[in-house]
């Protein structure tokens, strides 16, 4: 809870407060923040060596990535299961004298 003593209560006290806020300077960031900041950022960078990105480097993603090649590739032989008969494509209706030899 807020100390109720040090809390103003009235408006005009509001208003004091918010005109004391608003004459603070602003604040700077410290000297040679943004070079720091800089050459961080560079120390991290990845070395151009690596050919592959990042998101490529994970199994996951490589996997997902394959399994969609797969399906899009428009033969759809991983998705059909194997025939289980060569014989499944005749018609019953015709006797087994008949058939091609």
């Amino acid at each position: 809870m807020t100390n109720q003593a040090n809390s103003p209560g009235s408006d005009q006290a509001w208003e004091e407060l918010l005109q004391q806020l608003h004459k603070q300077p602003k604040a700077q960031p410290q000297p040679f923040f943004y070079a720091r900041v800089h050459a961080r950022l560079t120390a991290q960078a990845q070395p151009a060596g690596r050919w592959l990105p990042t998101w490529a480097r994970r199994p996951a993603y490589v996997a997902l990535l394959g399994l969609l090649v797969l399906v899009v590739s428009g033969d759809g032989i991983a998705l059909h299961p194997a025939a289980t008969s060569q014989y499944t494509n005749y018609p019953a209706s015709l006797p087994a004298s008949s058939l091609p030899r």
